[in-house]
């Protein structure tokens, strides 16, 4: 794949404008001269996306208007870790043999004295997961996996471990547009369907293995048919239809470290800035982020630190424009 520069120079502009006098230097790196401030903007790095993906640039409008070039990423599945597994298959399993679980901002391993608590876990005695001999109810079939997995579960399903398999999804690929060039916004977007009059898309972003960063997955739903759908241990699970997505980033997946003890990059957002996990080197999360969870520094440019692994959430809103 084609080595893309970085875009380095100093402090944040609220609205990042070409100037006709920028120029490039000997470190590959374009200055851009403004009349007051100067601003590092970093454009994507196409290498940094893993074997197993396929990267090529494309022409496209971005939200704001913007005619630009993205790169088109298809990938399938991660390349840099295992997936699953995702349910024990009897309430005498340790964690090895399960997955995680999210509640209240806790991440929860799902192994089988988990799966035999439920019902003091939700102070709920419907909650019944596993049979006299301790062996727990789990999908087996690409049929059972749509049929749990449908937000109008029926009865039959009641009380089911709901595990999607890779052997399910070996014909689907997904693909990703993002800018080449990230264009920042002067007012952030709401991601569809969560803050007043959204339009904004679904997907935070994507990992370096061309896994996406998810929306909230449906907890209440999941919950609310006493059904348990877990997250493996890197925080992803699959659907037939989206494939394997991510929905905690838990530091599985591929991650670059930063040599000024920075949070380690592990993706894009759908805008092109840079996603970094949660914390610092030094375990500390940055003092300063704005609503979407976002900040700026020299050396990054403008963007994003992911949210706790049990928040259910990577990001808040976009501060770039992206593709719709």
């Amino acid at each position: 794949m084609q080595k893309i520069r970085l875009i380095m120079t100093s402090v944040l502009l609220a609205t990042v404008m070409l100037s006709a006098n920028s120029c490039k230097d000997e470190n590959n790196t374009t200055n851009f001269n403004h009349d007051t401030e100067i601003g590092t903007i970093v454009d994507v790095d196409s290498e940094l996306f893993l074997q197993g993906t396929t990267v090529t640039v494309v022409d496209c409008t971005l939200s704001d208007g913007t005619n630009t070039t993205c790169y088109q990423i298809i990938a399938s599945t991660p390349t840099d870790h295992e997936m699953g597994p995702w349910c024990p298959d009897n309430i005498s399993d340790d964690a090895e043999a399960g997955g995680i679980w999210i509640e209240n901002g806790e991440v929860y391993d799902v192994d089988g004295a988990f799966i035999a608590n439920m019902a003091n876990f939700y102070s709920d005695d419907t909650w019944l997961m596993y049979d006299e001999n301790g062996d727990v109810y789990v999908t087996n079939t690409e049929t059972d996996c749509i049929n749990a997995a449908n937000p109008n579960v029926g009865e039959d399903y009641k009380n089911y471990c709901v595990e999607c398999i890779p052997d399910y999804i070996t014909e689907l690929t997904r693909t990703w547009l993002i800018p080449t060039t990230p264009v920042k916004l002067t007012s952030y977007e709401y991601f569809a369907g969560m803050g007043p009059n959204s339009s904004g898309p679904l997907v935070r972003g994507i990992a370096f293995n061309g896994v996406e960063f998810s929306a909230s997955a449906p907890v209440d739903n999941i919950l609310s048919a006493y059904t348990l759908a877990p997250f493996d241990d890197a925080g992803g699970h699959i659907n037939v239809h989206q494939g394997y997505h991510y929905h905690a980033a838990t530091g599985k997946s591929a991650q670059i470290s930063q040599e000024d003890g920075h949070a380690p990059m592990i993706g894009y957002a759908i805008d092109g800035h840079g996603i970094f996990a949660q914390l610092n080197e030094d375990s500390t999360e940055p003092d300063d982020l704005d609503a979407c969870r976002g900040h700026y520094d020299d050396t990054r440019g403008y963007h994003y630190h992911v949210d706790a692994p049990g928040s259910n959430n990577f990001i808040n809103c976009l501060y770039g424009a992206y593709i719709y």
